[in-house]
């Protein structure tokens, strides 16, 4: 059936309306099934579809696909009896990336109608929306954009409905060969013989394993948000592609709720805030992904990073700093060399091959090598603010966000299996504390073994069920991320959620039994026996870089009070009170706090502004009054003043906040 209706089709040419099918006997034969739980007689051949509109009609447009044994199918799928079905709701998860990835099915429809010569990629779904790549003659533009929306409400108003095919891989090939479209030959080329599924609406046909809505009409909030460039498969050498995102929710509400989310976030935008802040900056000349600090943005980083080494001294860390660079054969022994090549950097000293470190456990390791270690030396807390270098593609570099260079707060804890437990409550306790500090909510999970791993199922066994009976202990509920551990270990990611609600992974725990195996650490037990440690990797805010640009992101520039570059300035009225100003500033100064001066011939308004667009915290007014009366008005950054304040009064209010805190 499916060859003959295929061979209707002309080279180039859109496949034309599917024959009607006659299912013959309709009506005779009753089956029964279970349908969210309740029992139903229906007509053996209908499809879940059919059965919605005639015994709830009110979860047709509520629905988006059905579940049969956790397998997804789409609402077409036909009736054979005994099944047990679930409902996908349109506003789940599951249901949320269906209508997206729908969606992005009718925007290639679009554009392969209103562009000559387009030929189609990829379109998956993804976290907030959808995207697809297109190979096209020339980059499209915002106009372009436009078009294409506008194309696509007209193929949503048609409510064509979204039609399964299955064919061969072979008959696929073929099919996709005669109009052109090299992308979908080449993914099929790679798919085992077999069967695959086609999606088609109207006259737009789709390589998809599915499901999707019944028909266009379910895809009623949506909008093209952007175009940008991208390779064929990430890959640098392949063909630059035109990628349009998009995003798609089940009510226009939500759609207006998250384009207002969006424009927030560009607000924050840390690369902006960087810019104008004078924080930090990117040089094509220096490289991607390679960040440069500039004066204020260093103190930042100086301070996050002293408040990071006091707080591990307070809890039992020693300072330990590994090379830069270490001999290939280490990281072939670590493993690191066939599971993390593609992202390191490589060179050749004196003929012999050199691995920039992507991490820092090698060198902890070989610290921990340096003596012979007894049971009453563990746990023992190497930490190390360490430098690394990835290769990251350049499609995925972002700000400070994804960088090729950045510096973690890396530590490795070496102990006992027994004290596996309590070490990990400790971390977390740390890890808490420093996320409370800056009014981060989190949520956990763990990560459990990949396909590629080194060590035996025996040492994973052991290092998952010791980070779920912790998380259980502790009475933490957690999720479980399958198959996205370490190749090393499993792992504990914590993952922060800013104020715009956006989530970002940064805190990670990893138990590890397999390098310890590998590079063969030991410590003498109480009985002289030489035993195997177990290994700790953890990191509590991550890499340095990453942490500051979500700073950045959630405080909208305006950083807490110790980590602003400058936390005061001095502001005058008229000049005759300037040497009024200069007592104040060298008063602040001298007691650490972070103070600057304006002395401008400004009116007040322009300077305050100047201070509020450089995000000073805090500001000093000072005029004939202030002078006389040895005061100062103090302006907070919500825009209130207050007048007649002693000197003495307003360092007394900042003095405990103006310092690196401790927790």
């Amino acid at each position: 059936m499916v060859e003959r209706y295929l061979d209707a089709v002309e080279v180039g040419g859109s496949i034309p309306p599917a024959p009607t099918i006659i299912r013959f006997g309709e009506g005779l034969e009753e089956v029964s099934i279970r349908l969210e739980g309740r029992e139903l007689k229906v007509k053996k051949g209908s499809t879940v579809l059919e059965v919605l509109k005639e015994k709830f009609p009110s979860r047709l447009k509520k629905s988006v696909a059905i579940k049969i044994n956790g397998d997804l199918r789409d609402l077409t799928y036909r009736i054979q009896g005994g099944e047990d079905i679930e409902l996908v709701p349109i506003d789940s998860p599951e249901g949320l990336s269906i209508l997206r990835h729908s969606a992005s099915h009718i925007m290639a429809q679009a554009v392969k109608e209103l562009f000559d010569g387009v030929k189609v990629a990829i379109g998956p779904a993804t976290k907030d929306g959808f995207y697809y790549d297109f190979d096209t003659p020339r980059p499209f533009s915002d106009e372009d954009l436009e078009k294409i929306e506008e194309r696509m409400r007209e193929i949503v108003k048609k409510d064509l409905p979204f039609e399964r095919i299955e064919m061969s891989r072979d008959e696929a090939i073929r099919f996709f060969e005669e109009r052109g479209e090299n992308y979908k030959v080449e993914i099929l080329k790679e798919i085992g013989d077999g069967k695959v599924s086609l999606y088609r609406q109207g006259g737009f046909v789709d390589l998809c394993k599915g499901p999707h809505v019944p028909s266009t009409s379910y895809i009623k909030a949506f909008k093209l948000l952007s175009v940008s460039g991208a390779y064929w498969r990430g890959d640098e050498r392949n063909p630059m592609l035109q990628r349009i995102y998009g995003t798609a929710f089940p009510k226009e509400k939500d759609l207006k709720e998250y384009l207002q989310r969006l424009e927030e976030a560009k607000r924050r935008d840390h690369r902006k805030l960087g810019r104008e802040l004078e924080l930090f900056a990117f040089y094509d000349e220096i490289g991607p992904g390679l960040p440069l600090y500039l004066p204020k943005g260093a103190l930042v980083r100086y301070l996050l990073e002293e408040f990071l080494r006091r707080e591990h001294l307070k809890r039992g860390y020693q300072f330990v700093v590994g090379p830069m660079l270490l001999k290939s054969e280490l990281w072939k022994k670590s493993g690191h060399y066939d599971h993390y090549k593609e992202f390191m950097y490589f060179t050749e000293v004196d003929g012999v091959e050199y691995g920039i470190k992507p991490m820092n456990c090698i060198g902890h390791i070989f610290v921990y090598r340096s003596k012979v270690r007894s049971y009453r030396d563990l746990p023992l807390r190497f930490f190390e603010l360490g430098c690394v270098h990835r290769h990251e593609k350049s499609g995925v570099l972002h700000g400070l966000l994804r960088v090729r260079e950045f510096t973690q707060d890396d530590a490795h804890i070496f102990l006992r299996e027994d004290q596996i437990k309590e070490e990990i409550k400790n971390i977390l306790s740390f890890v808490v504390d420093v996320l409370n500090l800056f009014g981060f909510s989190y949520e956990m999970s763990i990560s459990t073994r990949p396909e590629e791993y080194i060590g035996t199922e025996e040492m994973w066994e052991k290092a998952t069920n010791a980070l779920k009976d912790t998380l259980e202990e502790l009475g933490v509920d957690y999720g479980i991320n399958e198959g996205e551990g370490a190749f090393y270990g499993p792992k504990i990611d914590v993952e922060l959620e800013d104020a715009l609600g956006r989530k970002w992974q940064c805190a990670t725990i990893q138990c590890d039994f397999a390098l310890p195996e590998r590079f063969d650490l030991t410590y003498v037990g109480s009985d002289g026996k030489r035993y195997r440690p177990v290994m700790l990797h953890r990191v509590v805010i991550g890499a340095i870089e990453r942490f500051f640009g979500i700073l950045i992101e959630h405080f909208a520039g305006h950083l807490p009070l110790w980590l602003s570059p400058e936390q005061v300035r001095v502001l005058t009225v008229t000049n005759r009170v300037d040497d009024y100003a200069r007592e104040v500033y060298e008063f602040l100064k001298e007691r650490g706090v972070r103070v600057g001066i304006d002395l401008g011939s400004e009116k007040l308004s322009f300077k305050v502004r100047s201070a509020q667009v450089e995000k000073v915290p805090l500001m000093l007014i000072l005029g004939d009054k202030e002078k006389e009366n040895r005061t100062v008005s103090v302006r907070e950054k919500d825009g209130s003043v207050k007048h007649g304040v002693s000197l003495e009064d307003f360092y007394n209010s900042i003095k405990d906040s103006i310092g690196i805190p401790s927790l």
